[in-house]
């Protein structure tokens, strides 16, 4: 998607470590028209699919999944990294670890909220080492329901996340991948349709 390519391009920031800065525009202050773009491209590519449902997690999917689901007409629900005294009854519940805050979370989704009638999208803003979206995959399974795909704002291609997920036969489409990122220079290079991943053409090698 080239309009969110220019953005990260023009108001990205490369740090060490493999940190990508899109909090401008993406995961703090949030460009609400943007996110339209990307909720109508996602409409695009998942033409056709029986959708009933989006599944994020907190916070930074929330504001671009609600946005998305305007696309699908379907309601959106977000996994939650603490329990809360208003969540009542049974949840689905698994650990997840964050590649930003370095830390293990306990996440859970409500039992009346996500079961064996739905068949769910996942919406995230990023996907690097694939941790998030294996613990969200765990819950929808766990939950009987159907994981008609995910749709991810920004991808680090240079991650495995990417390769893990689409080697158990789900469905990704991510709106930019990043292939290659400089932290000294702020050089971002990205993937575009039938171009080869750094990663695959080292195992081909």
């Amino acid at each position: 998607m080239k309009l969110l390519e220019q953005r990260i391009r023009s108001q990205g920031i490369v740090k060490p470590g493999g940190v990508l800065k899109v909090d401008a525009f993406l995961n703090h202050q949030m460009d609400v028209a943007l996110f339209d773009e990307m909720g109508a491209e996602w409409k695009r590519l998942f033409a056709g699919v029986p959708i009933n449902k989006i599944l994020t997690i907190e916070a930074s999917g929330i504001g671009i999944a609600c946005v998305a689901a305007q696309h699908f007409g379907v309601p959106v629900v977000f996994a939650k990294k603490a329990k809360s005294v208003n969540i009542d009854g049974e949840v689905w519940a698994t650990k997840i670890e964050s590649f930003t805050h370095k830390r293990v979370y306990d996440v859970i989704v409500s039992k009346k909220y996500l079961g064996p009638q739905d068949h769910v999208l996942i919406i995230d803003d990023f996907l690097a080492n694939g941790c998030a979206l294996e613990g969200l995959l765990r819950i929808v399974r766990a939950a009987g329901a159907v994981v008609e795909g995910v749709g991810i704002a920004v991808e680090k291609g240079f991650q495995r996340g990417g390769e893990l997920i689409r080697a158990q036969g789900v469905r990704v489409e991510s709106l930019a991948i990043v292939e290659h990122m400089d932290a000294q220079t702020g050089e971002i290079e990205f993937r575009h349709a039938g171009q080869e991943s750094v990663l695959e053409a080292s195992v081909h090698a």
